[in-house]
Formats: structure tokens, C-alpha cells, sequence
């Protein structure tokens, strides 16, 4: 039965091809389209309303195009379409969820500074005591040795050319000399860089400073093998603290005065987690648009989960941890490419409690290198999604935190935000609206297209500091260059269709790297360490937005966002010629932008190496 409406099927299709009943003896070929329009699967003759492309191609008596064709259109009508119409509806939901997850962040972090739950901790000694004063008295004796014992990590790997900011800014932190230990846990493998790091810690201990430089013989778990490593050295376990800092972070001398307090008063608290600030975010426009979306990350991510369930994902740096709490959760592990979130969920779920503080600013550098963003978008989204596979069951049985808060890991912190939130624009922007043009029976309603990217672009910006300014024009001459900061942060609101089209390009690789993650698939363990250029071009005045960079071009071209990029052009071609709406203009954009990003035309190709 089905193999004669088969034939039958092709027996239609011949004769539509085929004018045999023409006023002509011989057969003419009649210019078909070369898709049929959705009629239940008919060929009908070729008009404005054919669904697809639009050209014309002769007919050829069985060529085998019109096989095609009506095989194709029995397949659209009975799997393609309905597939795309699932996964758009799909695509549809999880954006609503973003959305109100967007909202929740939004209110939360607007609402923080009403209902924290920590206010500023009071300085540690007496307001006239500085510190490491002693003026020879059992009083001041006393007052010093009030101040806990800090041990300042520094992991580093061939860090030629930022070592000494971060050993130095490290080594003049203003804490009494005897009461902090600057260790350097190198794990070089370049000789020269290990001499040079060894030198500047000899340089430093010189001066008085209590660094004590480490290396280990392998580099087995990276960074949490070094900094696990680091933890058990005999002097350790005479602090009581620890703070981490990655090669490229330079903390300001008051960073321990502002962030230990907030641990010696409340024996609750495991981690105080300080923001990030950027030496190098007017270099070019991919470094721009980087601290537009860590803006976001620290101002709405951080402050909401600290100030609602006082939980957030370490940051790996900048931030000072309660050993006893790290020992508890059984110390770092290398399980995953996020150590830092992994001991931050671990520590989480014993019912230790974070505190993140916005006003504590350390300096670090941004990549600024295409590549090197690349891997460690990678390896942060492949390690995110990696440890929620690991951690899930975990959560959801634990019994020392409240329900509100394991639903808030594991539906807010981690599905929303960390597989949410990278699979869906690339999945709806770049994939089932450019297909939906392709084909008419699958029509994406515009409160997903338009209203619903709207109105998470506007919680975006309202929320984020780069965009929109709350400071008031202060006369006075002290704050002069805080009102041009701002004036600085409200005029970056052209950027934003850029950090549109650029974030949904760099969602492409991320849901890669989600998939790989949560499937546990070959690079899941992949490991690059983001290269710094130890650049300082914070004042440069005007960003670039692309750079020719010197190396060649088949060295620097990424061939799979230049297919996606040719994919997209299709599509925008096709709905320009036949649609009848302006999706167009967006994937047009869109496509012009992976083939930037995908030739290299972004950041810059040097490197110090």
C-alpha cells in the first residue's frame, strides 16, 4: 500500500513536470520552483507563495530532482517541521524561564543593599592602631596580635609577564609582617620563568616579607592540585585564613583590612569574595564587551546570591576563605575545570555561609587575546556543566540545608545559569528562527523573537554599572572624575547590539562546552591557562573595534563559525527575497558577526610568548 502511493506520489509529480497536454506535439518543460509549496504533500504550479529559495530550475524527465523533491516535502511535512516546532516551543519555555530568573536576579540585587545580611565588619584593632604598629608597650603588643594569621596563595604557570605585580601587590598588603605568610606555588616549566620567580621572592623576603616559594614535580590537578598542595605545608596550619589570588590580580594594600573583619566576626562565614576591576577594558571591543558581561555577573549574579541565600560561586580569585571551612568540605579537588565553584558548592551545602563585598575592587587583566577567551569560556561553561552532572544527586540529598536553598543551586544557579543560559541564544538567535524562514510551517511567535530578548536586554542594562549610571554631578573637586566614571558607564549604552551579536556568537562554543560537560565527553578536563599580556591600556581613549592581526589568516580562522556564518547569510537571503517580515535584518547581523569573530577580525593576535 504505501510502495503504490509512492508511485503514485512520483506518477503526480512527473506530470506536473511534464506538459504533456500542451498545445505543443512534444513535451515542453515547464520552469518549476524547486520546492513544492505545504499543500498535504501535492505539486502544485510554482507562484509567489512557494515556500522555500524561490529559483527555478528546468525540469529534467526523471533526473531524479522531482524524486527529491517530493521526498523531501513528505519529510518536511512529517518530521522536519514538527521537530523545529518542538524545538522552537522548546526554546520558548526555557526563555520564559531565563526571563524570570533574569527578574528574580534583578530584584534581588536591586533590593540587596536594603536587606543584607552583613553590614561592614569594624576594624580588627583599635581605629588609632596601624598596622604592624608597636610602639613597645604590652597594649600595642596586645592590639597586634589581635589580627589573625593570613596565608595569601599565588598559583602561577609561566607567568613571565605578570609575576611581579601579583607578588608584589601581594607582599604590600598592609597587615602586620608576622602575621601573613605570601606563598608562591609555582609550577613553571619554563626554567628561566622559574628563576625569575624565584629571584623576586628572594627580592621581597629581602625586605622583611615572610614569602615562601613552592614547587611541586608535576602539574597533576592544575591549579586545585597546586592549591591542595599548598595547604599542607607545616607552616600553614598556623593561619586561619587564606586568600587566593591568580597571577594577574593586584590587590589594593587595604584588601585584608576590609575582607578578614567580616570572617573574625561571625565564625559562620567561609568565604568573603571581593569584585573584579579591569586594567586593560578599553583595549579593543571585545574586551569592552568581556567587562560589560562580568559587570553583570559580579553587580547582579554575586550580590543576589550573597544578599538571598548568602551562596554564590567562588570566583577562584580574589576572595579569603576560613581554612577549617575548606578542610571540612575535604579541601580542593580536581575533578573538574571549575576547582573554585566545586569547593564553593561543596562548602555550601555544610552550611557555611558567603559574603561578597562590592566595594573591595581588585585589579586584574582581561583577555584580549580571541583564542585565549575562547578556551576559558570553554573551561569555565565545560567545567560548570561537568560538576552540576557530579553534584545533582549530591545536592538533592543532603540534609544541613534548608529546601529553598538546594532549589536554588540547583534550579537558579545551575540549570538556569549554567546550562539556561548558554544553550538557549544560540539555539533560538542562531539556529531555529533562521530556520524557521526555511520553512513555513514552523512560524516562531514575536513575544519570543522580540518582547521576551527585550526585556532580559533591559534587566540587563538597568542592572549593570557599565550601562546605566545612578551617581548624581558632584560639585566638589574630589569628585569630579567619579561623575566623568559615570557619565563614562551611561555612555556605553550604543554598545549593547554588540554585546548582543558578540555573546551569541560566543554562545556557539559554549554550548559546545555544555554538552561536552554534561556528557562527559573527550575534552572535558581540557585545561589552557588564559594567557596575560601584562597589559595596562586602561587609558587608552577610544576602542578598537576590529584589528588586522599579523598572522596569517588560515592560522587565525575558526572554520565552524565561518560554516555557521554562511549558514545564517542563506537564511537572511532567503527571508529578504520571500519573507514577509524583517527577521533579516537580525541574522544578517548576526552572520556578519560570526564572520568576523570566525576570520579573527576581533581582539588581537599578539602575544609575549
Amino acid at each position: 500500500m504505501a510502495g503504490a502511493a509512492a508511485v503514485a506520489s512520483l506518477a503526480a509529480a512527473a506530470a506536473g513536470w511534464l506538459d504533456l497536454d500542451g498545445p505543443t506535439a512534444t513535451a515542453t518543460l515547464r520552469l518549476r520552483r524547486l520546492w513544492p509549496s505545504s499543500g498535504g504533500g501535492r505539486v502544485v504550479a510554482a507562484g509567489p507563495s512557494s515556500p522555500l529559495l524561490g529559483w527555478w530550475w528546468p525540469a529534467a524527465p526523471w533526473s531524479g530532482v522531482e524524486a527529491v523533491r517530493a521526498a523531501w516535502g513528505a519529510a518536511r511535512a512529517a518530521a522536519v517541521a514538527p521537530a523545529l516546532a518542538a524545538a522552537s516551543w522548546a526554546c520558548l519555555a526555557l526563555s520564559a524561564m531565563l526571563l524570570a530568573d533574569a527578574v528574580f536576579l534583578a530584584t534581588a540585587s536591586l533590593l540587596a543593599p536594603l536587606r543584607r545580611r552583613y553590614r561592614a565588619a569594624g576594624p580588627i584593632a583599635s581605629p588609632g592602631q596601624a598596622p604592624g604598629e608597636d610602639d613597645g608597650d604590652e597594649e600595642a603588643g596586645g592590639r597586634v596580635a589581635a589580627y589573625p594569621m593570613v596565608l595569601v596563595q599565588i598559583p602561577m604557570y609561566n607567568e613571565r609577564e605578570v609575576y611581579k605585580l601579583s607578588i608584589g601587590a601581594a607582599c604590600g598588603l598592609a597587615w602586620p609582617s608576622d602575621r601573613v605568610i605570601v606563598q608562591v606555588l609555582d609550577d613553571s616549566t619554563d626554567p628561566t620563568v622559574k628563576d625569575l620567580v624565584k629571584l623576586e621572592c628572594k627580592f621581597w623576603a629581602s625586605k622583611g616579607r615572610n614569602v615562601k616559594y613552592e614547587v611541586r614535580n608535576n602539574r597533576k590537578g592544575y591549579k586545585a592540585g597546586a592549591l591542595k598542595q599548598g595547604m599542607l605545608y607545616d607552616y600553614v596550619q598556623q593561619c586561619d585564613f587564606v586568600a587566593v589570588f591568580d597571577a594577574d590580580f593586584q590587590p589594593e594594600p587595604d584588601f585584608l583590612m576590609r575582607t578578614v573583619p567580616y570572617l573574625v566576626h561571625d565564625p559562620r562565614v567561609a568565604l568573603v569574595q571581593a569584585r573584579w576591576e579591569f586594567v586593560n577594558p578599553n583595549e579593543f571591543l571585545m574586551t569592552r564587551i568581556q567587562k560589560m558581561t562580568l559587570d553583570y555577573h559580579f553587580k547582579v549574579e554575586q550580590e543576589a546570591g550573597s544578599s538571598t541565600f548568602a551562596f554564590f560561586g567562588f570566583n577562584g580569585t580574589a576572595g579569603v576563605w576560613r581554612i577549617s571551612s575548606i578542610e571540612e568540605a575535604g579541601g580542593w579537588e580536581d575533578r573538574t575545570t571549575v576547582e573554585d565553584m566545586d569547593l564553593a558548592v561543596r562548602v555550601g551545602l555544610k552550611g557555611w555561609k558567603f559574603i561578597y563585598v562590592r566595594d573591595v575592587k581588585v585589579k586584574s587583566e582581561l583577555p584580549s587575546n580571541l583564542k585565549a577567551y575562547r578556551r576559558q569560556q570553554h573551561r569555565w561553561t565545560c567545567g560548570a556543566a561537568n560538576l552540576f552532572r557530579k553534584t545533582g544527586r549530591e545536592i538533592i540529598l543532603t540534609k544541613e540545608v534548608s529546601f529553598w536553598r538546594k532549589l536554588y543551586l540547583i534550579y537558579s544557579f545551575f540549570f538556569i545559569r549554567k546550562v539556561v543560559a548558554h544553550v538557549v541564544p544560540f539555539m533560538l538567535y542562531c539556529v531555529v528562527i533562521p530556520l524557521s524562514v526555511l520553512i513555513p510551517e514552523v512560524t516562531v511567535p514575536v513575544w519570543g523573537v522580540v518582547y521576551i530578548p527585550t526585556a532580559i536586554t533591559l534587566l540587563y542594562a538597568i542592572r549593570n554599572p557599565r550601562f546605566v549610571s545612578s551617581t548624581s554631578i558632584y560639585l566638589t573637586p574630589d569628585r569630579i572624575l567619579e561623575s566623568n566614571n559615570s557619565f563614562f558607564a551611561f555612555s556605553s549604552l550604543h554598545f549593547i547590539p554588540f554585546w548582543i551579536l558578540f555573546e551569541n556568537v560566543m554562545s556557539f562554543h559554549r554550548t559546545k562546552a555544555t554538552f561536552i560537560g554534561l556528557l562527559e565527553l573527550g575534552s572535558v578536563n581540557e585545561w589552557v591557562v588564559t594567557e596575560k599580556l601584562g597589559n595596562s591600556s586602561c587609558t587608552k581613549p577610544v576602542p578598537q573595534i576590529l584589528e588586522k592581526p599579523p598572522c596569517r589568516c588560515w592560522d587565525r580562522c575558526t572554520v565552524s563559525e565561518i560554516l555557521v556564518a554562511i549558514f545564517l547569510f542563506f537564511c537572511a537571503t532567503y527571508n529578504l527575497v520571500h519573507g514577509g517580515d524583517f527577521y533579516f535584518v537580525y541574522i544578517y547581523l548576526q552572520a556578519i558577526t560570526f564572520l568576523i569573530v570566525g576570520t579573527g577580525f576581533c581582539g588581537t593576535s599578539r602575544s609575549n610568548s
